[in-house]
């Protein structure tokens, strides 16, 4: 017979919590028990710290209440439409890597959801392990950036890699981590060619197995949202223009 051990005292709370601080949050939000039960028993296994809500709503508060790294996020949920919980997140915190976890496997379904704030996305039944494989992929993209980088000032437009910061004169964008991983990449070759393979092995991984759209995605999204700054500004600004090289890549065009 088994001996249950004893319950923890303060001191083994605090050893605890420290370590759980220093592990990479993921918060699941799926309704189903049993992919529920696989994921948190998966990821704490790998070294993640896991925190399972069911519905939309309860993930919403637990987004709020505490700080997380990454949010799977499944479309179906009892209470709420999966890709407007997407773009709440995205928007709320947008230093969140969401991906999303669904039954729905067509292309249009996968433009949709990356263009909704998701940075990947994995279609039901999928293999634990490519799940593992791909967050690791997506955390190393992340290293903390140098303090001795200088800004990248490009014409009105400012990209600050070490603050992750882009602005337009004074006025702060609100960019989703990975558009910003994308112009930066773009900033620090400005006016040269940049390859589609080099920008999805430095902005997503060399071994990315995701749907080559991505790339597109985000980049439409990028355009979209200097566009959008430079008509809300009130003053005229020259803020760089990403060209498309057929064939090729894009160049930012200063």
């Amino acid at each position: 017979m088994l001996t249950p051990a004893p319950p923890p005292n303060r001191a083994d709370r605090h050893r605890a919590s420290e370590r759980d601080r220093d592990r990479v949050r993921v918060l699941v939000v799926e309704d189903d028990d049993t992919i529920g039960r696989h994921l948190e028993t998966g990821l704490t296994s790998g070294g993640y710290a896991p925190t399972w809500s069911r519905t939309g709503t309860s993930a919403l508060a637990e987004a709020e209440r505490t700080a997380y790294d990454v949010v799977l996020l499944d479309l179906g949920l009892p209470d709420a439409d999966g890709l407007g919980l997407a773009r709440r997140l995205r928007a709320r915190f947008p230093e969140l890597l969401i991906v999303i976890l669904t039954a729905r496997g067509e292309e249009i379904d996968v433009i949709a959801g990356l263009d909704a704030g998701a940075d990947d996305y994995l279609v039901k039944p999928f293999s634990l392990t490519v799940m593992l494989a791909r967050l690791r992929a997506h955390l190393r993209r992340r290293p903390p950036a140098s303090p001795q980088e200088e800004p990248l000032r490009l014409g009105d437009l400012t990209v600050d890699t070490a603050a992750r910061r882009c602005l337009l004169r004074d006025r702060e964008l609100t960019l989703r981590p990975k558009e910003f991983e994308l112009l930066a990449v773009l900033a620090q070759h400005a006016n040269s060619a940049v390859r589609r393979e080099t920008l999805m092995a430095q902005v997503w991984d060399e071994n990315w197995f995701g749907p080559t759209k991505t790339l597109d995605v985000t980049m439409a999204s990028l355009r979209r949202r200097l566009a959008e700054a430079e008509a809300a500004a009130t003053a005229p600004v020259h803020v760089p223009w990403i060209s498309t090289l057929r064939g090729h890549g894009y160049r930012l065009e200063t």
